[in-house]
């Protein structure tokens, strides 16, 4: 335990200092000058302090005032020793944040007797920061298992689906990332960005219930067998339904939603504009341009410039102009998810 004293008289500090040096596990340092000590108290944090009230330059209420504006000083205990009676003086010196009082001349006897129980209370204190600390790290290092838990859990599910539609390949990983720039962008906050960042690959969850002759089928599908794909919407949403925690949730509304258009003519719903959750309208842009750009049994792979381009048309039809002005904002570092050699235009060839 660290000990200070600041007493001006020094026939008064040595005295004092040679009763507390008797304290074991105790370094004692002693200070006459009050701005001396003032400045070795913010070098170096002290356990108990005990000041003289009288004291040139900086009286003993404003040394205490000065060590409780510091934040490692607002549960040390104080002592101020005073030959002054006067009850506002001791009133001011509480206010100031004095823990005790010691009445000149000290009596080594009550000197020890303070000095050992406020030395009791700040080995408590510590022992109960530490052990506050221990909790704080023990809940953080446990709440960091879970989140590494339900992010391994979603990419694994992810990776399932990917093995059912063999046409996705890491569609499902860029959806994610995209859609976790858009959202930054749109003014997400970390945590948010992170949630619909392992929401979006679960968008299309309801692929499991797909029959494979239509869900890998090369070529464009029959007007019934359109219809039969669609159903993985209110597929995925009821396999995501009733979720509690909030991942799950916007799972859901993503799975929802992802195929709904900004004017109304999406699916399954029909929903428009802000009726569409803005999560469901991030990962339609995602989705939608990482589809343009994949190969597809049915289709070549559209060069990413040209993709972008498809999406810019579509904004304030299919797309929310909002989510497309956020992607464009972004673009760097989407179209750095994509081979360098794929974001040229594509150059008809000359018969």
């Amino acid at each position: 335990m660290r000990l200070m004293i600041v007493e001006d008289n020094r026939t008064n500090l040595l005295v004092l200092k040679g009763i507390l040096q008797r304290f074991e596990d105790c370094e004692v340092e002693a200070f006459a000058d009050p701005l001396e000590a003032i400045a070795r108290a913010e070098a170096e944090r002290f356990d108990l302090v005990l000041v003289d009230y009288m004291m040139p330059d900086l009286d003993g209420r404003g040394f205490i005032t000065r060590l409780r504006a510091r934040d490692e000083y607002r549960h040390v205990p104080i002592v101020m020793i005073t030959a002054d009676g006067n009850r506002q003086t001791r009133i001011e010196a509480i206010t100031a944040g004095a823990t005790d009082f010691l009445n000149k001349p000290v009596d080594p006897v009550e000197l020890k007797a303070r000095v050992g129980n406020l030395l009791v209370i700040r080995r408590q204190q510590i022992e109960l920061a530490s052990h506050a600390q221990f909790l704080l790290q023990e809940v953080a290092r446990a709440t960091k298992k879970q989140i590494d838990q339900e992010e391994e859990v979603i990419w694994r599910l992810s990776r399932a689906l990917d093995y059912r539609d063999e046409t996705t390949g890491e569609h499902t990983t860029r959806v994610a990332t995209i859609s976790k720039l858009i959202a930054e962008e749109m003014g997400f906050g970390a945590e948010e960005a992170r949630t619909i960042y392992l929401a979006a690959p679960l968008h299309d969850i309801g692929k499991v219930a797909i029959p494979d002759a239509i869900l890998n089928k090369r070529g464009p599908l029959t007007s019934e067998e359109v219809q039969i794909m669609r159903q993985h919407v209110p597929i995925g949403e009821d396999i995501l339904a009733d979720g509690n925690s909030e991942l799950v949730q916007m799972a859901a509304r993503i799975a929802a939603t992802h195929h709904e258009r900004w004017d109304g003519t999406g699916y399954p719903h029909r929903l428009d504009g802000p009726e569409i959750p803005l999560e469901g309208r991030i990962v339609s842009v995602a989705d939608v341009f990482d589809a343009l750009c994949s190969d597809r049994p049915y289709k070549r792979a559209m060069p990413p410039i040209e993709a972008r381009g498809e999406v810019e048309r579509c904004a304030g039809t299919q797309f929310d102009p909002a989510c497309v002005q956020a992607f464009i904002n972004r673009w760097d570092e989407i179209s750095a998810l994509y081979p360098e050699a794929a974001l040229a235009p594509r150059v008809q060839a000359v018969a």
